[in-house]
């Protein structure tokens, strides 16, 4: 199968048509004046004769474009390898005035609309949908490439860092006045008295009492309490002591769940403010708890924890971009869905947009125009002439023969008027 750029065989079937037709003009000039020039052999020789000159000097045209006509160094020939620096400036400057010219190129886009053009389009489901997936697919091959022993090591040394610098002791104050603002710590109290007084009034709480009273009794006087007389009398005392108890204590609490200004309530109140200001101002206490802080870091399976946070972390973002309609993805794609239903209705956002787009290209082009100059005249400059003149030919020379298929059939209508004239004033009689 041939790979010949199909540019090649036009080309060559276009010279060869020219270059027929030049044969063609000078083999009826030659035929014509074998036949004696007279009549319509006449009128045949100019036709051909003006033909063959107007296919030559366009051939001479356009060949002196790309190359040196028979090889001869002719003056003002091959004229683009000749003056390829001087193309590659001239490119390089069109390109710099009327693409990367700051007004020209915010005017355009102004017209443009970038911020309208980007709504409308992400308002159609299927874009957002498409850009969503294709940002998904971005994902996993980010996931792909990451080295994940050193973001697992990074990621250790980050937490390990930040937890190790980080004040427990004022941290600790700080949650602790706000547990304490508007009464909360009390609701905690109140709540806490609730539980202990339903666990008091417990009858299997207020058996155990009663069986450690006996089993105290026992320890105590075990020659009264081991005789046989007193073992249901003690058992019976017990039972009744530890429900004497447990009333007793369920009355307290009662009583302090029911009085706001209660001593118990008041002492707690003091004890949790002092505790407050002693973890926030308190170096004694602000190290005892950094030293419990830093042995939890160093425990072995805190560090474990802290290294495999990144495989977790893979672990759940890989699944959830695997799936097409994974969490991600859904809220990606309603998110640049309603960036678009935004931007259609609220014309600020539009203009703000807009604003920084226009900023953005402004900086852009400024930086740009310098640096991408340089870089086309250089780059065209360092092109090797031969397949310059080679590609320049390819794209524009079989339009080029067309210059040469006129300039023979214009050359030979002109020869025809020419030798018109002359019949016409062989003609006319002298004055």
């Amino acid at each position: 199968m041939s790979s010949e750029d199909p540019r090649r065989a036009q080309l060559r079937r276009m010279k060869a048509i020219a270059l027929a037709m030049l044969l063609a003009m000078l083999a009826g000039f030659v035929l014509s004046h074998a036949m004696g020039n007279q009549g319509v052999w006449a009128w045949v020789s100019a036709f051909c004769e003006a033909a063959t000159v107007g296919a030559l000097a366009d051939w001479f045209a356009v060949v002196a474009l790309f190359r040196h006509p028979l090889g001869l160094p002719i003056p003002h020939t091959a004229i683009i390898p000749r003056n390829k620096a001087r193309i590659a400036d001239s490119l390089a400057a069109f390109v710099r005035d009327h693409f990367l010219e700051p007004q020209t190129l915010l005017a355009k886009l102004e017209v443009f609309d970038p911020a309208a053009k980007l709504g409308d389009w992400l308002s159609r489901p299927e874009q957002s949908r498409r850009l969503a997936q294709l940002a998904r697919g971005w994902a996993l091959q980010a996931l792909d490439l990451l080295d994940e022993r050193a973001v697992r090591e990074a990621i250790q040394a980050f937490v390990i860092a930040r937890l190790r610098n980080w004040n427990a002791a004022a941290t600790a104050g700080d949650v602790l006045g706000l547990l304490t603002a508007d009464g909360r710590h009390q609701a905690l109290l109140d709540e806490a008295l609730r539980r202990l007084g339903a666990y008091l009034d417990d009858e299997a709480v207020k058996q155990r009492a009663s069986g450690l009273l006996v089993k105290h009794a026992r320890k105590e006087w075990p020659r009264l309490v081991g005789t046989v007389d007193f073992v249901k009398p003690i058992e019976g005392i017990a039972d009744n002591l530890a429900d004497r108890i447990a009333r007793a204590l369920l009355d307290e609490l009662n009583e302090i769940l029911s009085q706001p200004e209660h001593p118990l309530r008041r002492d707690y109140e003091q004890w949790l403010q002092d505790y407050v200001q002693r973890l926030r101002r308190d170096p004694a206490l602000a190290a005892r708890v950094e030293a419990i802080k830093q042995n939890l870091i160093g425990h072995e399976s805190v560090q474990e924890y802290v290294r495999g946070l990144w495989d977790q972390i893979h672990a759940s973002l890989r699944r959830d971009l695997e799936n097409g309609d994974g969490v991600l993805a859904r809220h990606l794609e309603q998110s640049l869905a309603g960036l678009g239903q935004a931007l259609a209705r609220d014309d600020a956002l539009r203009e703000a947009i807009n604003q920084h787009v226009l900023g953005g290209a402004e900086k852009l082009a400024l930086r740009l125009r310098g640096g991408v100059t340089d870089y086309i005249a250089q780059t065209v400059k360092a092109w090797d002439e031969r397949h310059l003149v080679e590609q320049l030919e390819l794209s524009v020379g079989r339009d080029l023969q067309y210059i040469r298929f006129n300039g023979t059939l214009v050359g030979g209508l002109i020869g025809l008027i020419l030798h018109a004239v002359i019949v016409l004033l062989d003609r006319t009689p002298p004055l």
